[in-house]
């Protein structure tokens, strides 16, 4: 349940309107493709584009009115508008009154990488126990969380709210916003390491999530991660009373005991809070089991039924793009395994996602396991070593054939023994076709890279045979 009456916006934005209407809002929005009968738009400016020019798109499409600064084009004068001086801080106070009236216990999530994965599981268990609301997809910046309160329905009992950032500062304020209860932190890697100095700097700057918590706040860390004791000195600094851990190490308040693989899937092995427990979870990498170590000591923080979550994390299956497995049918004939993993890159993950690939059994001894692998950006200095380092990784795990693309990859190709060099090419678009014209029935194939490298464009070619069709022709 959502309702924003107008005299609630009108005082939450100091907003005004020339045609007082007594409405109210069951949705907001920032975006008219995506706008629902009974919405409140908002019209952000963007680098790329302003709100302003898409008011009357979003009232066609059923927005109950508009937060604007100034008169939208082609919107009529008598139109329901609520004028602000800018809608970006109108979007940040609507945020902040969501979270006002809120009574639900809120989790912020934030690390290096599995932060979109970790929500999904917590939206996921702690939905089994009651009214749970979280960000949708990966709206975790200086926009999506202030959207993501101002969709908190009042009568959730739990809210989770991923928060990301790309340099220092960012964090502290949205976490101010958000006020949580409870923080957890998945990690501390090498990721956007092109803005920090090191990962003890990204350790300090994810640190800034304590910044909205009071001394009643709950932090959960990795105790296995290097960066345990600094971000535990980081929320005693802000004087959290309460840090619980998980991992593997025996001190860890949630532990991981084992995993164990079968024709289901995962079965979990672990203790939390003092109590063994034994979870199941689908096929997936143990990379994802493990985030749900942390989840699952989040829900004990937040004394949830934590037999209940885990039962309810059997569903769980990752977000498209991140870890998804699928059998898939090669158009020349044959069934493939296909390990979807091209929402992003980091080395954190690329290391994880190539674990996992040598742990995915083949169809037969004649089979391979094959990694196609994109750059893996915003590393700074350090990314060409970090692509040459995943050698390592690809010769423990018995990977069969690699193939590359981009500029940075071109380091990782030349550290690998040429028997494993399946080939290198400088986009994803010229590596589709060689992937697709070298996949043979029964291959294990996992996709893997940045974001701006589009390396779903191979998985398409794998799926709709589109490359060998430009190869025939």
């Amino acid at each position: 349940m959502l309702n924003w009456h107008a005299q609630d916006v009108l005082s939450a934005t100091k907003g005004h309107t020339l045609h007082p209407q007594d409405s109210v809002a069951h949705g907001v929005s920032i975006d008219s493709r995506t706008v629902k009968q009974g919405d409140l738009f908002i019209a952000i400016k963007g680098p790329s584009c302003d709100g302003h020019d898409y008011v009357r798109a979003a009232m066609e499409a059923g927005a109950i009115a508009a937060l604007v600064e100034r008169q939208p084009p082609q919107v009529p004068a008598d139109a329901p508008l609520v004028f602000v001086e800018d809608t970006m801080e109108a979007l940040q106070d609507l945020g902040c009154a969501g979270r006002d009236r809120s009574t639900a216990a809120l989790v912020a999530v934030t690390g290096s990488v599995g932060k979109t994965s970790t929500k999904e599981q917590l939206r996921l268990m702690l939905g089994a126990v009651g009214e749970t609301y979280a960000n949708e997809g990966s709206l975790n910046n200086h926009w999506g969380v202030p959207l993501t309160l101002a969709r908190l329905p009042q009568d959730a009992r739990y809210g989770v709210i991923e928060i990301g950032m790309n340099h220092a500062g960012e964090l502290g304020p949205l976490s101010r916003l958000v006020r949580p209860h409870v923080a957890l932190i998945t990690n501390i890697e090498a990721v956007h390491l092109e803005h920090f100095e090191s990962t003890a700097a990204i350790a300090d700057a994810k640190a800034e999530i304590f910044e909205g918590m009071d001394k009643t706040g709950i932090a959960i860390l990795n105790r296995d991660n290097s960066h345990f004791t600094q971000l535990a000195a980081k929320a005693k600094e802000s004087s959290l009373k309460k840090i619980l851990s998980f991992g593997r190490d025996p001190k860890s308040d949630a532990r991981l005991v084992a995993i164990k693989h079968d024709d289901n899937g995962l079965l979990i092995d672990a203790v939390i809070m003092g109590r063994p427990l034994t979870y199941r979870m689908a096929k997936m990498g143990p990379h994802l089991a493990f985030n749900a170590l942390g989840a699952l000591l989040t829900c004990a923080a937040l004394e949830a039924d934590v037999p209940l979550c885990a039962q309810a994390l059997e569903a769980y299956l990752p977000p498209q793009g991140r870890g998804t497995i699928a059998a898939v049918t090669l158009p020349t004939g044959g069934t493939i395994t296909l390990i979807d993993e091209t929402f992003n890159a980091s080395p954190v993950a690329t290391h994880a996602a190539l674990t996992t690939l040598g742990k995915t059994p083949k169809a037969s001894d004649k089979a391979r396991r094959i990694a196609v692998l994109g750059d893996m950006r915003e590393l700074g200095e350090t990314g060409p070593a970090l692509h040459a380092d995943l050698a390592d990784t690809i010769l423990r795990s018995e990977i069969d054939l690699v193939f590359c693309c981009g500029e940075l990859m071109k380091n990782l190709t030349n550290a690998l023994p040429p028997a494993l060099r399946g080939g290198h090419r400088p986009d994803s678009a010229t590596l589709a076709e060689l992937i697709a014209s070298e996949v043979q029935d029964g291959d294990v194939v996992m996709v893997k890279g940045s974001h701006s490298l589009h390396m779903e464009t191979i998985l398409s070619a794998l799926s709709d045979g589109s490359a060998q069709a430009r190869k025939a022709s």
